[in-house]
Order: structure tokens, then C-alpha cells, then sequence
């Protein structure tokens, strides 16, 4: 019977009841404890704010099981050697959908026009239909690969372009470059790594078709700030609708917040659910009795 530490305080309300019903349902029977010796403990269930920070003497745990989706702020933890499984939760992935598919919607049929209209200027100017509006997707996880199937599905033609190689995905510099020169929408959906960081330059949305709009829900150093504000004044960018920031919350004095051509949202794009994240953790635990691999494990090398 497996001794499961809950090592994330602020989250223990949300998860009291439904974790151990989630455990209940996949036959683990074991504790789930807010405090515990080390030595005792065989799963620890994380969040990169908890307290516990030094995993050394956590000699017997199998996994820690990170209840959020980026691992950025505990990849590099040295004291770490366990093996860290990621948040993959399909309610999270819903969230990310609605949100992308939602503000595409939005750029794509030019509501913003309509909704904000204090001049009340007749406009009948159509917008081209969907399978004439070139998507790209960068970052082809979990999260990537379902928004794009959701766009595609409403007959955007979306490129998906992955930083490694990919069935279906451009990758690679020169990938990035193919993806970005016919994108009118760009969405940003991968991890913050060194790689990552200032992905989109000022060189490359240079290289974006004037008036491209980008949608950044994945992470905000994805982003190189002053290149993008000096895109939109440029008027080379039409709008960004960003979800997160590189200090958040996002500074009240923030250029973003003041620019006709940015929206903020303040990272609601999507959130992990207790029900379903509940039956993430219950099933990598599950598996870690049963001997079998654990879901969403992270490649430190790669740092996701």
C-alpha cells in the first residue's frame, strides 16, 4: 500500500476528496498525506510553488507527479533524480481549445470591429472563409497537436512546426521560417527552454505576412516584447492576443496593457481541473504499482 505525499499546500482543498476517489477507481488504496517522513514516501504529488524544494532524502519515491503542465521551474532542480511526470489533463487541453479556437474566431471574422463599433460605421465587408486564413501552430504536444486539429477541423489550413522531428510537422530553423511566411494567425504553444526563449524575434516576424496576428497562450518569454510592440507600430503584426506574460501578473504600467493592438487575458487560457488532473495522478500511480511506464514523463534533457 503506497504512501502518497500531497506536497502542494494551496491545492490541497481543491484535491482532498477528489484524489482519493480518483485512487478509489483505479483500485489504489493507499494514504494520501499532507506530511510524512522522507523515507516513508512513495509518490510525491507536486506543484513547482510548493515548499518542499530538496528531494535528497526521498530515498524510496518512485515519481513526482507535477500537477501543472510546464516544468520549466523545477526541470533544473539537481535534487531531483526521481522521475517527474508532467500535468497532461484533458480538461486543461478543453480549456486550451476553446480559448484558441475561440480567439482565431475572433481575428478571422473581424469581431472586434463589430463588437467595438462607437462611430457606428456600416461596414459590409466579408471576411474570406476559413480554408483561405493560413494557421501556424508552434509547439506539437499535447496541447498543440489538439488545437490544431480543432482549426483544421473547421477548415483552417494550419502548419504545425515542432522544434524536434515530427510525423506532419515542419521542425528546424528552416521549418519555422516555411511556417511562418504564409501565416495570417500564428499560435504559440511550447514549453519556455533556452531554445524556446525569444523564439519570435524581430527577424521572425519579419518574415510573418504584414498584418499577421499572433495568439500566445503557451508562455510569455516565447516572445521578444519591444520587437513585438515595434511589430505592431509597424503595423507589420495587426494584433496580439496574449495569455501570458513574462512577470505575471502583468504590471499595471506594462506598454501591453495601454496598446490599441494587443489583448490581455490574464492567463485563463486554460487550467488544470481537480476531477480530471485527479485521474492523471491515480493513474501514474496506479502504473507505478503495476510495474508499468509512467504517462507524460519528462525528458530532462530537453527540459519538458
Amino acid at each position: 500500500m503506497p504512501t502518497i505525499l500531497f506536497a502542494a499546500p494551496s491545492l490541497w482543498p481543491e484535491y482532498q476528496t477528489a484524489l482519493p476517489q480518483a485512487l478509489a477507481e483505479v483500485g489504489v488504496t493507499g494514504p494520501v498525506v499532507t506530511e510524512a517522513r522522507p523515507e516513508d514516501v512513495d509518490y510525491i504529488v507536486y506543484a513547482p510553488s510548493s515548499p518542499l524544494q530538496d528531494f535528497t532524502a526521498y530515498t524510496r519515491t518512485k515519481a513526482v507527479l507535477s500537477l501543472w503542465a510546464g516544468v520549466e521551474r523545477i526541470v533544473g532542480n539537481t535534487t531531483l533524480t526521481q522521475p517527474l511526470c508532467r500535468m497532461v489533463d484533458p480538461g486543461l487541453t478543453e480549456g486550451m481549445v476553446e480559448w484558441v479556437v475561440g480567439h482565431t474566431l475572433r481575428h478571422h471574422l473581424g469581431m472586434d470591429r463589430h463588437i467595438v463599433n462607437p462611430g457606428h460605421v456600416w461596414d459590409p465587408t466579408c471576411p474570406p472563409l476559413a480554408r483561405e486564413r493560413p494557421v501556424a501552430v508552434l509547439g506539437m504536444g499535447a496541447l498543440g497537436a489538439a488545437c490544431a486539429a480543432a482549426l483544421q477541423a473547421l477548415n483552417f489550413p494550419v502548419t504545425g512546426w515542432s522544434r524536434t522531428e515530427r510525423p506532419g510537422c515542419l521542425h528546424g530553423e528552416d521549418g519555422l521560417r516555411q511556417a511562418l511566411a504564409t501565416a495570417q494567425i500564428v499560435v504559440l504553444l511550447l514549453p519556455k527552454t533556452p531554445e524556446t526563449e525569444n523564439l519570435l524575434n524581430a527577424a521572425q516576424l519579419a518574415l510573418l505576412p504584414q498584418g499577421a496576428v499572433i495568439l500566445n497562450p503557451g508562455r510569455g518569454p516565447l516572445i521578444d516584447d519591444a520587437a513585438l510592440l515595434a511589430a505592431l507600430d509597424a503595423g507589420q503584426i495587426g494584433h496580439a492576443t496574449l495569455d501570458v506574460f513574462r512577470v505575471e501578473p502583468l504590471p499595471t504600467d506594462h506598454p501591453f496593457w495601454a496598446h490599441a493592438r494587443v489583448t490581455v487575458t490574464p492567463h485563463i487560457a486554460a487550467d488544470t481541473r481537480t476531477s480530471s488532473a485527479a485521474r492523471v495522478i491515480a493513474e501514474n500511480i496506479r502504473r507505478g504499482e503495476a510495474g508499468e511506464p509512467f504517462l507524460h514523463l519528462v525528458d530532462r534533457a530537453r527540459g519538458y
